[in-house]
């Protein structure tokens, strides 16, 4: 019985830390930058855009295929940056408890 009830804490324990690690991650702004940081993108770790610099030399009709690639190139970049913070933020989080390998969490 006392094996059950440490084990319903624990669940308590990681049910907060987790809901906490979310809240951080939803306030969590990164910047993905392309092109030698002609184009700059700001995202939310939840993946929301929330600003998008261009360097007026790239606002030249004959380059808007070139402006489109760096857009999608910068937007990836701040995803990839806000996905490592989550891996490490889970890693943090889950330390020491018995996870199989490649389990993502949250889930």
């Amino acid at each position: 019985m006392r094996d059950i009830m440490g084990m319903m804490g624990k669940v308590k324990e990681m049910q907060a830390k987790m809901e906490k690690m979310q809240a951080e991650i939803a306030a969590l702004e990164v910047e993905g930058k392309s092109g030698g940081g002609l184009v700059t993108v700001t995202m939310t770790g939840k993946g929301e855009l929330k600003g998008l610099k261009i360097d007026p030399s790239l606002f030249k009709e004959e380059e808007v295929e070139i402006l489109e690639d760096l857009i999608v190139a910068a937007h990836k970049d701040a995803k990839d940056k806000a996905e490592a913070v989550m891996a490490e933020k889970t890693r943090e989080m889950t330390a020491g408890l018995p996870i199989p390998p490649g389990m993502k969490l949250p889930f």
